[in-house]
């Protein structure tokens, strides 16, 4: 939303939901591997008769309403009891399964932290992860120091006299964190993802979403008028004189900037952002902007690019040079200030809180700064694969890796499977498909190949230093590498983080360990209710590869069609049928599911609890799953999704992720099972039910 700079992307990807946050920890699993050729389950042997984590067999049954039909409400049905009475910590602005395992990763990490700073003989990269943690706790230290970390940009944001000037301001964002309304990072060439590319697209709003500057509504103008006051606070602590006249001038530029850019589900179209350009040819396609001085503090060669968005990225040079010095200034016075105040004095970070935490989030109260410190340090370009290592060591079985390849090989099998029975896809396209399907490479739990932290030196009372320190040491990384072969080893996530995520480039599905714990898996629970969640989880992410723009990709990454004429069109003619049934879902008022920018993740749930199901029922190999407290297997199955899905949103978290957010919310996802018949006859679901879906309205792609 703020933050724009250069620095190098890792991954072109699509994970599986936003998360608070860091994350959390794997539960240890116990079990005995079956053969998978047998078909056996991949579950059900264990080493152990612990008891499940939720319940008496791995699902909450207390946090059911049993008062609400499952045709009507499958989310309430299943989590009804526990969203009436969950009372929303003042600290957050969203609480589900993500958050609860996000607070057990913070707590852990914490744990890890405090072990370090208790050890006298410290390692290199524990010294590391303690100096950093401390510069971020010492808030005496960065109470008394004020403005002094960022002055030194101040002066050069109030010294442009000209262009150029700005331009070079724009073109360090990679370091200062600025904001700019060109950016830059290194990715993967879409058409030979075995070498790196630079992208340019656009940026530097400051509200979530061009939407929140264009909607003409109360609601919206109300944000943009505590926008303003936030601005005008801001201003004020950097010396700007008349700044409430400044922030509306501000407000005006980022209007016209919003008014440029590409609605976000145009630039989720893989194919209108493969816009590839030589270095020469940049300079003449993409006249009135110095691309030389963009690039120069960069230090990348830059021998050929893409540029995402064509007609918008000349919208914001003719924007560089028609907008005044004296607003363009302004309002990089502004970025510097709100991009950076978490690292500065308290009374700086509280007016920025009031208005993106509270205003746009409706979170009533910071996070306490332990956690908003394990949160700085834990990224993949600061501390956060350092961190991880310990973390894995102590909390991450080699078996939970095991087990896991063992249920992706199962979740392989029966897409492949279901490919082979599609009777919407010809012969010719199947054969693509199970190419890639055969080629996908899972990552599970941490990398082989752990980042090195060399030639780092972080201080114990300079927090912005550190985090400046960081930025350059990956940036000279990414720099280095810009002209050799891609490196596959590398994650997106730190092990950490609870979430996974498929890369369309090396064609890879990434599951870091803090997944592996209930409520999305559990070695102790029931068979259906772990197909249910971290199956449907493993399906989700093989389905990224073929949801509408993971599917513009081949086996090895390579952005081309690989589909005939016919079976695109009847592919097409699905999801479109599913982004109608989304965009229907209304949870503010006059405020809907964005179901074509949320399709990818909508193909990803429905695809992937259709081969969770699928695998599932290769477990049982023909036998009837048992009942278990009155729950069928089919019931347990379904109910484990949509408890993952669970949570609870303030009204102002639920606006932004609907307009900013690639996924649907979670009330949503949970009710995604009403496009399989399965679930019907699981829960006797019936014409008139507000959930029923007639046959031929259920939409079934994979």
């Amino acid at each position: 939303m703020k933050k724009s700079f250069i620095t190098i992307a890792i991954m072109s990807s699509f994970a599986l939901g936003a998360c608070d946050s860091t994350s959390s920890n794997s539960q240890t699993v116990n079990q005995n591997k079956q053969a998978l050729q047998n078909e056996d389950s991949l579950l059900t042997a264990k080493t152990t008769t612990a008891k499940p984590e939720l319940g008496s067999f791995g699902i909450e049954l207390s946090a059911r309403d049993l008062s609400v039909k499952p045709g009507d409400d499958f989310f309430m049905h299943a989590s009804g009891t526990w969203y009436d009475n969950f009372e929303m910590p003042s600290d957050k602005t969203r609480y589900g399964a993500f958050s609860l395992l996000a607070d057990r990763s913070e707590e852990r990490v914490k744990q890890i932290i405090d072990d370090i700073s208790a050890s006298k003989d410290l390692s290199f990269e524990e010294q590391l992860i303690a100096n950093f943690y401390n510069a971020y706790m010492d808030v005496e230290t960065i109470n008394a120091l004020g403005l002094e970390p960022i002055q030194a940009l101040i002066d050069q944001i109030n010294d442009i006299d000209s262009v150029i000037d700005l331009t070079s301001v724009f073109g360090s964002a990679w370091l200062t964190g600025v904001s700019s309304p060109i950016n830059a990072g290194l990715g993967f060439n879409r058409l030979d993802p075995n070498e790196y590319q630079l992208s340019v697209s656009t940026g530097g709003l400051g509200l979530p979403d061009r939407s929140y500057y264009l909607t003409d509504s109360e609601r919206f103008a109300k944000i943009r008028a505590a926008y303003k006051e936030n601005i005008t606070k801001m201003l004020a602590y950097v010396g700007v004189e008349d700044a409430a006249n400044k922030a509306d001038e501000i407000i005006a530029l980022e209007t016209k900037i919003a008014e440029a850019q590409w609605p976000r589900e145009k630039r989720r179209n893989r194919d209108l952002t493969l816009n590839q350009i030589s270095r020469s040819e940049l300079l003449k396609e993409y006249a009135g902007f110095d691309w030389d001085t963009y690039f120069a503090s960069s230090a990348y060669k830059i021998p050929e690019l893409n540029i995402t968005q064509p007609e918008p990225v000349k919208d914001m040079i003719k924007l560089v040079n028609s907008e005044p010095l004296s607003v363009w200034r302004n309002y990089l016075l502004y970025h510097a200030m709100s991009n950076n105040a978490g690292m500065l004095p308290e009374a700086i970070y509280l007016t920025d809180f009031e208005f993106y935490g509270t205003v746009l989030n409706g979170q009533q109260e910071p996070r306490p700064r332990w956690k908003r410190a394990i949160s700085a340090m834990s990224g993949t370009q600061s501390l956060g694969f350092a961190i991880g290592k310990v973390y894995v060591e102590k909390y991450f079985p080699e078996s939970s890796k095991e087990k896991m390849a063992s249920l992706v090989e199962n979740l392989r099998k029966a897409l492949g499977e279901r490919i082979d029975n599609l009777d919407w896809m010809g012969a010719e396209t199947k054969v693509n498909a199970k190419q890639k399907l055969m080629a996908f490479r899972p990552k599970i739990g941490y990398p082989d190949e752990w980042q090195s932290f060399e030639g780092v030196s972080i201080s114990s009372n300079d927090l912005i230093g550190n985090v400046k320190t960081l930025r350059k040491f990956f940036h000279a990384q990414s720099v280095e590498r810009e002209l050799q072969k891609t490196d596959r080893e590398r994650w997106g996530m730190a092990p950490q983080r609870v979430n996974a995520y498929y890369n369309s480039s090396f064609n890879e599905i990434v599951f870091p360990a803090a997944i592996l714990q209930a409520p999305f898996f559990d070695p102790n629970a029931d068979d259906a209710v772990n197909y249910g969640a971290i199956g449907a989880v493993i399906g989700h992410e093989m389905g990224h590869g073929f949801d509408d723009q993971g599917s513009k990709s081949d086996a090895n990454g390579i952005q081309r069609n690989w589909w005939t004429e016919e079976d695109r069109a009847a592919f097409d003619e699905k999801t479109d049928k599913l982004a109608a049934q989304y965009s229907q879902y209304e949870p503010i008022e006059g405020n809907f599911v964005n179901g074509r920018n949320s399709l990818g993740e909508n193909i990803g749930d429905v695809g992937g609890l259709a081969m969770a199901y699928h695998a599932y029922k290769l477990s049982l190999n023909g036998k009837e799953a048992p009942i278990i407290d009155g729950l069928t297997g089919d019931q347990r199955f379904f109910l484990a999704w949509a408890q993952v899905w669970r949570e609870k949103r303030t009204e102002q978290s639920m606006l932004n992720q609907l307009r900013s957010g690639t996924h649907a919310p979670g009330r949503f996802r949970a009710q995604a099972p009403r496009n399989h018949d399965a679930w019907y006859e699981a829960f006797d679901v019936q014409p008139g039910d507000e959930l029923y879906l007639a046959p031929e309205d259920r939409v079934r792609i994979w």
